[in-house]
């Protein structure tokens, strides 16, 4: 605008300058002409000069408004564009953000030969939170996980919120050792309640994780299998850090039609083609037996060739209650084989606990027909089904509970009855799973969730019992912690005769066992005991 005022007023003034210049420049005498001559030249040596000046600095002015104009369009189209990518709850990375970078990580860990570890995980029960608490408290328990997984990160790593409930985390560098060290340490802040400073209502989360190259070989086969693997802990259990394994994961009821195997079950319950066996709990005080977990296994001849495919197929077929009851039947047959002065403890689903069809007095008729008192008998809820009527549940336990039996929380920290269920029921017995046990003692030296989960039972008043055993190593932490009973392999393995020697807890500690070597074993040989 000001170029074209300039240029508007020195063009015609120029023009009647020059036109009077020639027209008097020869008419006037020769000392006149040289005089205006050389006015003219120094006029113009002076505003020629000046005019480019002028225009200079308006075209510089032009050009820095045009400059700062780009750079601020520059800067908002980041700020968009970093908006795009921000999950708006959490502040982590969305779904978007996450397949940019899943891609960019896995072709730097092809090219530079680094492995590449990936989780996957989700909140368990959200559903019920939003329904129960309203979506206000849902948002506030996402947030919290989004503050968990950005805690726990080292600065290369990088966490995303992908959907609704589901978390992802790229930790580049890291095999699945790593990996399933990372989830641990999120499953405990969870079970802790998230940050110290902004704490939330403990919750529980399900935790699935791969690695490329081991053992997720090829790049595209990541994300699926870190999937399969959350997959595979949502239906077994939550509540868990589960790491992919094609072995691990392979259901022998899957692709069966359900007619098929509610058949099959309906066999096992006519022909009550099971037998019990009885897994001895010990004391982590005394060495000695305090109680006896009893279990089933199919007999030979059964459709089922393991009780976890039995059960599984009962779920698909809705025949659950059925068989809890059958199996209850089973294990109190024998238990007059128990010692006098220790507890059975039997397994139910909660949904037996809750279902119409469940009575107390059938439960309580059980026992009484064995003669086995029933303060002596512990209730252990495993869920691995959606509780319906949670009312209905609880005066069933009220009604166990006043009859005099005592009632466990089986699985914590692979079900999640060990959490969800905790805010609903009173538990006298929380067993801590075996998952727990051999991996987070092994692989993650702080034991978080252990801690974490015998602090919350000390809060609920409630014993603590260490399921899955099997090493020196782990009962030595088990014992530091101060957890007041547990069993496995290397206590005792089930039998269908209850072994009822106590232990030297210290012997077993001061060396760690070879377990192929039978001079050295302290349990039998399963081939000694053909129930077992």
């Amino acid at each position: 605008m000001r170029l074209r005022l300039v240029l508007g007023v020195l063009v015609p003034f120029g023009g009647l300058l020059g036109a009077a210049t020639f027209e008097g420049f020869w008419i006037a005498p020769d000392g006149t002409r040289q005089l205006v001559a050389i006015l003219v030249l120094a006029v113009g040596a002076f505003a020629v000069p000046a005019c480019l000046a002028m225009v200079a600095r308006s075209v510089l002015r032009e050009a820095g408004a045009l400059e700062l104009e780009r750079a601020e369009m520059h800067e908002l189209y980041g700020h968009a564009r970093r908006a795009a990518l921000i999950d708006g709850l959490t502040g982590l990375g969305n779904h978007r953000a996450f397949q940019d970078e899943l891609a960019r990580q896995l072709e730097d860990a092809r090219r530079q030969g680094t492995p590449l570890a990936l989780l996957l995980f989700d909140v368990d029960g959200l559903k019920a939170v939003n329904d129960g608490e309203g979506h206000v408290a849902g948002d506030r328990l996402l947030a919290g996980l989004g503050q968990i997984a950005a805690a726990i990160m080292r600065r290369s790593d990088r966490a995303f919120r992908i959907g609704g409930d589901e978390f992802a985390v790229l930790l580049p560098s890291s095999d699945i050792e790593v990996g399933m060290a990372v989830g641990r340490r999120i499953l405990a802040a969870a079970v802790g309640g998230g940050d110290p400073s902004d704490p939330t209502k403990p919750f529980s989360v399900s935790v699935g994780v791969s690695a490329f190259p081991d053992p997720s070989a090829e790049t595209h086969e990541l994300f699926r299998h870190a999937d399969a693997a959350l997959y595979w802990c949502k239906r077994h259990g939550r509540t868990a850090v589960v790491a992919f394994d094609p072995n691990r994961h392979v259901d022998a009821t899957a692709g069966r039609p359900v007619a098929e195997l509610a058949a099959d079950v309906a066999t096992v319950l006519a022909n009550r083609s099971l037998r019990p066996v009885y897994q001895p709990i010990f004391s982590m005080s005394t060495g000695a037996p305090s109680g006896y977990e009893g279990l089933v296994r199919p007999i030979d001849g059964s459709p089922f060739s393991d009780a976890g495919s039995l059960f599984t197929a009962a779920e698909a077929a809705n025949q659950t209650v059925e068989l809890d009851l059958l199996c209850l039947e089973i294990v109190a047959s024998k238990a007059a084989l128990l010692p006098p002065d220790v507890y059975l403890s039997v397994n139910l689903s909660p949904r037996t606990l809750g279902s119409d069809l469940f009575r107390s007095s059938d439960l309580k008729g059980i026992f009484k027909r064995v003669g086995f008192p029933l303060d002596r008998v512990v209730l252990e809820l495993t869920e691995r089904e959606t509780v319906e009527d949670v009312e209905q549940l609880r005066r069933n336990v009220d009604t166990c509970r006043a009859a005099g039996m005592r009632i466990a929380a089986d699985d914590v920290g692979a079900g999640n009855a060990g959490l969800r269920l905790l805010s609903e029921i009173h538990f006298d017995i929380v067993k801590i799973d075996l998952s727990l046990v051999q991996g987070g003692i092994e692989h993650d030296p702080s034991h978080a969730v252990l801690g974490a989960i015998q602090s919350l039972a000390a809060q609920w008043k409630a014993s603590v019992v260490a399921e899955g055993i099997e090493t020196a190593e782990q009962l030595t932490i088990v014992r530091e912690l101060g957890l007041a009973a547990g069993q496995g392999y290397l206590l005792g393995r089930p039998g269908s005769v209850p072994n009822a020697e106590p232990l030297d807890l210290d012997g077993l500690t001061a060396a760690v066992l070879d377990p192929f070597n039978t001079a050295t074993a302290l349990w039998p040989p399963v081939a000694n005991d053909p129930a077992a």
